[in-house]
């Protein structure tokens, strides 16, 4: 029986996807940002929008390098973390505070994500970077590997594409946070700022990239892959 590949640094682009992902869903959407930018005037925009365009850089570098299965196993393990870090951000959340401590409602509006919108946000990440990866793929098979800047970005406008449509409604429609006749708005501002964020980190990816196949020695094809999500068979 053949033993499987052992690679140098797999693990370590597995561990800063799950901690990007993680500080995305944690860090990212207590605080509401807004920047005076040239030419737009103000920009208001969530926090979290500077981490998910990464997550989605490691997801295009682990399946250009080592493939869909392997990066498939990654995905799951960073919905595995995301779920384990909301459930205990919710249990720490509703444990009785100290009466000398007054800070409740700080850590509440910080950590107090709501059960819909962490749903949400795990529906939305579970299915935009699987089908990140999935047209990653079928990109580096359909160009023969040339132009990976093509599938870096066209694959990155599927999966956020996926991944908007899919949180804003399930986490804000008739919530009464965001007005319903804005929520396509805010989801558009929010996709082109992602994938806005990928494009200028394609120098990155391409480095990146080229070091990865060249100590590792491996440059993966998915031509016999089966794309299955639902198997952590590499």
């Amino acid at each position: 029986m053949a033993q499987p590949r052992s690679f140098r640094y797999y693990e370590f682009v597995m561990a800063a996807f799950v901690t990007v992902l993680i500080c995305s869903n944690l860090i990212g959407p207590a605080k509401i940002c807004q920047i005076d930018a040239p030419f737009f005037g103000p920009l208001t925009f969530g926090a979290a929008v500077l981490f998910f365009p990464i997550s989605y850089v490691f997801g295009d570098i682990l399946t250009e390098v080592y493939g869909y299965a392997r990066a498939r196993r990654v995905i799951w393990a960073g919905f595995a973390g995301l779920g384990f870090a909301s459930f205990m951000a919710a249990v720490v959340v509703a444990l009785p505070p100290a009466p000398f401590w007054h800070h409740q409602d700080a850590y509440e509006v910080a950590f107090g994500t709501t059960w819909r919108i962490a749903g949400a946000s795990m529906i939305a990440y579970f299915c935009g970077e699987f089908v990140n990866s999935y047209v990653m793929a079928k990109m580096k098979i359909l160009t023969a590997g040339r132009w990976l800047w093509t599938r870096t970005i066209g694959s990155t406008i599927f999966g956020e594409a996926v991944d908007s449509m899919l949180f804003y409604p399930l986490a804000f429609y008739g919530a009464g946070i965001i007005p319903d006749d804005k929520l396509p708005l805010v989801m558009t501002a929010q996709f082109v700022t992602k994938v806005a964020v990928e494009v200028l980190l394609t120098p990155v990816t391409y480095k990146v990239v080229a070091l990865l196949k060249r100590v590792e020695n491996e440059d993966y094809y998915d031509r016999r892959t089966n794309f299955n999500p639902f198997t952590l068979k590499a």
